[in-house]
C-alpha cells in the first residue's frame, strides 16, 4: 500500500510499501507477530551485510571474516570497472552482473565517495547505505526498461556531465549531490506504462496529480518519502533540506518528455545570447536540469552494443503496455504495437525528434569536448546501422511497406511518450 507523509514544507511525499497487502488483524497473533519481526531482522541483517562488505572492498579495505556472498574474481572485476566509471563505454550490464545485481547501490555509494559527498554532509555510512538500497529495491525489476540498470546507468552519464569542464568549475558540493540523486531516482516506482495509460485507466495517481507530469511527481514525492524515512538529512538544518527536496523535485520533473520543447527553446536562447552565468545558482540548477535530461535520454549515444539493448528493452516496455491495451479492449497507444511499430523505426524517429536536437545543444554549452563529440558519433553512426536494419526489414517484406516508415508526425507521438 502506499504511506503518504505530510513535511515540514506542507507537501505529500509518498512511500510505496514492498510488501503484499497483509490483513491487520492477524498481527494480533502474538506467534504469527513474533516471525514477522524475525524474518524482517534477518532480511535486514543480510541486506546490511551484503552491501557493507561490497563498500568495506570498494574502499579498499579487506574485512577480517570475509562475507562470500560474491566470488572474489567478481568482486575484483567489479573493483577495476569503478576505477573506470568516468569513462563512456562504461558497461552497466556487465557491471550489474558482477555486483550481483546491485549496481545502483554499488554505484551510488562509490561516486558518494569520490566526490567527497560522504565527507562534507557528514553523512552517516549505515544510513547512506539503507537509503541507496531503499531506492534501488523500489525500482521494479520485471520492467524491461525503466528498471535500477537503467537508473544505474543514468547516474554514470550524470557522473560523465558533471565532469565536464565548463560546468565541473562552478558546481558545489550540493549541486553534485543533487545531480546524483536525481538520476538515481528519477524513475522509481515506475510502473513500466505511460502517462496517457494512467489517464486512460483512471489510474489513482494520474487524479492525484491531476494529469500533469504524473509519472515524474510520482518520482519525485516517492523519493522525498524514502528520503524522510531514512533520515539521512535529518542532521542538517530545516531549511537546507526543504531546499534540497524542492531542487530534486525540480530536476525530476525535467525528465517530462512534454516539456521537451520547452527546455530547448530555453537552452537554444541561453547559448545564442551568450548569457549564462554558472557562478548564478539559478543558472546551474538549469543546466542540472539539462544534464539530467541528456542522461536519462543518452541511450543512442552509447556504442552499439550497448545502445541495442536499450533499444530493445524499451520497446519491448512498448509493446508489453501494447498487450495489456489489447487485453483490456482499449485503443494501442501510439508506438506499443508490435505488428506494426518496428524496434528500427521507433528508434530513428527518436534519434531525429528528441536526441540530436538536445545533444546538439549541450556539445554546444560544453564547447565540443571530446566526450560530447565521441557522443555524436556514436548517435550518427547507431542512426546509421538502425536505418540499414529498417532498409532489411522492408526488402524482406514488400507487403508492409508502410509498417517501419519513419515520417514527421511521429514527432508528436514521441513527445507523448514516457522517456525512453
Amino acid at each position: 500500500g502506499d504511506a503518504r507523509v505530510r513535511g515540514q514544507t506542507g507537501v505529500v511525499s509518498e512511500r510505496r510499501g514492498s510488501y503484499p497487502f497483509i490483513d491487520f488483524r492477524l498481527l494480533n497473533n502474538s506467534t504469527l507477530s513474533g516471525e514477522i519481526g524475525t524474518k524482517k531482522k534477518v532480511k535486514r541483517l543480510l541486506s546490511f551485510q551484503r552491501y557493507f562488505h561490497a563498500s568495506r572492498l570498494l574502499r579498499g579495505i579487506v574485512p577480517q571474516a570475509p562475507l562470500y556472498l560474491l566470488d572474489e574474481d567478481y568482486l575484483g572485476q567489479a573493483r577495476h570497472m569503478l576505477s573506470k566509471v568516468g569513462m563512456w563505454d562504461f558497461d552497466i550490464f556487465l557491471f550489474d552482473r558482477l555486483t550481483n545485481g546491485n549496481s545502483l547501490v554499488t554505484l551510488l555509494c562509490h561516486l558518494f565517495n569520490v566526490h567527497g559527498l560522504i565527507h562534507h554532509f557528514q553523512l552517516d555510512m549505515v544510513t547512506l547505505h539503507r537509503f541507496f538500497v531503499m531506492i534501488q529495491e523500489d525500482y521494479h525489476s520485471q520492467n524491461p526498461y525503466h528498471n535500477a540498470v537503467h537508473a544505474a546507468d543514468v547516474t554514470q552519464a550524470m557522473h560523465c556531465y558533471l565532469r565536464e569542464p565548463k560546468l565541473a568549475s562552478f558546481l558545489t558540493p550540493s549541486d553534485i549531490m543533487l545531480g546524483l540523486l536525481a538520476a538515481a531516482a528519477h524513475d522509481v516506482d515506475h510502473p513500466g506504462v505511460n502517462q496517457p495509460f494512467l489517464i486512460k485507466t483512471k489510474h489513482h495517481l494520474a487524479s492525484l496529480y491531476q494529469n500533469i507530469s504524473v509519472l515524474e511527481n510520482h518520482h519525485w514525492r516517492s523519493t522525498i518519502g524514502m528520503l524522510r524515512e531514512s533520515r539521512l538529512l535529518a542532521h542538517l538544518p530545516k531549511e537546507v533540506t526543504q531546499d534540497l527536496e524542492q531542487q530534486l523535485g525540480s530536476l525530476i520533473l525535467a525528465t517530462d518528455i512534454n516539456r521537451q520543447n520547452e527546455f530547448l527553446i530555453r537552452l537554444k536562447s541561453h547559448l545564442d545570447n551568450q548569457d549564462l552565468r554558472l557562478e548564478d545558482a539559478s543558472d546551474r540548477h538549469f543546466m542540472l536540469q539539462i544534464a539530467l535530461k541528456c542522461a536519462d535520454i543518452c541511450n543512442p549515444c552509447r556504442v552499439w552494443d550497448l545502445s541495442k539493448q536499450w533499444s530493445e528493452r524499451v520497446c519491448e516496455e512498448f509493446y508489453r503496455q501494447g498487450d495489456l491495451e489489447q487485453k483490456f479492449e482499449l485503443e494501442i497507444s501510439p508506438l506499443c504495437n508490435q505488428q506494426k511499430d518496428t524496434v528500427p523505426s521507433i528508434q530513428i524517429g527518436f534519434m531525429t525528434y528528441i536526441v540530436e536536437p538536445l545533444f546538439e545543444r549541450w556539445a554546444q554549452f560544453t564547447g565540443n569536448t571530446p566526450l560530447s563529440e565521441n557522443m555524436l558519433n556514436h548517435l550518427r553512426r547507431n542512426k546509421a546501422k538502425w536505418r540499414s536494419l529498417l532498409h532489411k526489414q522492408h526488402s524482406s517484406s514488400r507487403s508492409n511497406d508502410h509498417s517501419g516508415q519513419v515520417t514527421s508526425s511521429q514527432e508528436q507521438t514521441l513527445n507523448e511518450e514516457e522517456t525512453p
